[in-house]
């Protein structure tokens, strides 16, 4: 009984994930990922950090149905994925608007593809702009947006499908420290409205820190899962607890691990002659 509603309890998981593809120039396998077992529980805001070309954006786009896994499964709602499905919305780091398109018809151009299209999901698109802060901006086009803005609309853009899953890969990376400080409070109102089952990749350990409910450190290539890190710090959550010395011991802890990773890696490319 116990382990059937804690199965019911897990949104996403992933059971000996190996992900490995051929190098173009060398002819060579190469293994991304490497047995990749996890699970995230309905309604966590997960974060993945982890050294530079760990997988942690492999991993997301075997999520989201892009890769195929060379070993092992992905499940999501307790089925597997197989490809890209309407379940899971993907907010790159890029906005990718389409200029020619209002905030309004950007926001709806996901539920267009999905051939949903109708004046409910037309009145939620609505919400979802008011949701992130763009009301009264419907019909402005993206050139009149700040970065910030244009990342609100991909945002809303995302939530208006109503996945399963959301998908964010480095979301706020292009924008200035301060807008990126500010987005991220505002994901985490928006987060806490909708509490969508949110996966979110970030090269920022406090960012991690300060979003999720678990961080999951990816190791060295080849990408490792090799710690989950509990994040006990109480919610609703403001920029203040950016300086509480929990949170500080927490990057601290994180980037030790990340550390270690990245000099283990130094050290296999220098005995491989990289």
């Amino acid at each position: 009984m116990g382990t059937a509603n804690a199965l019911e309890n897990v949104k996403l998981s992933t059971r000996f994930l190996n992900v490995t593809y051929i190098n173009n120039k060398t002819g060579a396998e190469v293994i991304a990922l490497e047995n990749i077992n996890l699970n995230i529980k309905e309604g966590e805001f997960i974060c993945i950090v982890g050294p530079s070309g760990c997988g942690k954006t492999t991993f997301l786009n075997t999520v989201v149905g892009l890769l195929k896994p060379s070993k092992g499964e992905i499940l999501l709602d307790q089925r597997k994925i197989s490809g890209p499905g309407k379940d899971r919305a993907m907010v790159f780091q890029n906005p990718s608007l389409l200029p020619w398109r209002t905030v309004l018809d950007n926001v709806l151009y996901g539920v267009e593809l999905q051939k949903e299209i109708s004046e409910n999901k037309k009145e939620e698109a609505r919400e979802f702009i008011e949701m992130v802060g763009l009301k009264g901006f419907e019909n402005h086009y993206p050139h009149e947006l700040s970065g910030g803005m244009q990342q609100r609309v991909n945002l809303a853009r995302a939530l208006t499908v109503d996945p399963s899953l959301l998908l964010l890969d480095e979301p706020f990376s292009a924008l200035d420290a301060q807008t990126r400080e500010f987005m991220q409070v505002e994901l985490l109102r928006i987060w806490s409205e909708t509490k969508k089952t949110s996966l979110f990749i970030t090269h920022q350990i406090d960012e991690a820190v300060f979003l999720a409910d678990r961080v999951f450190v990816f190791g060295a290539r080849p990408g490792r899962l090799v710690k989950i890190i509990d994040v006990e710090i109480p919610r609703p959550r403001d920029l203040h607890v950016k300086r509480d010395p929990q949170f500080l011991q927490l990057v601290d802890q994180i980037w030790s691990i990340i550390e270690d990773e990245s000099s283990k890696q130094g050290f296999e490319n220098k005995e491989k002659g990289i």
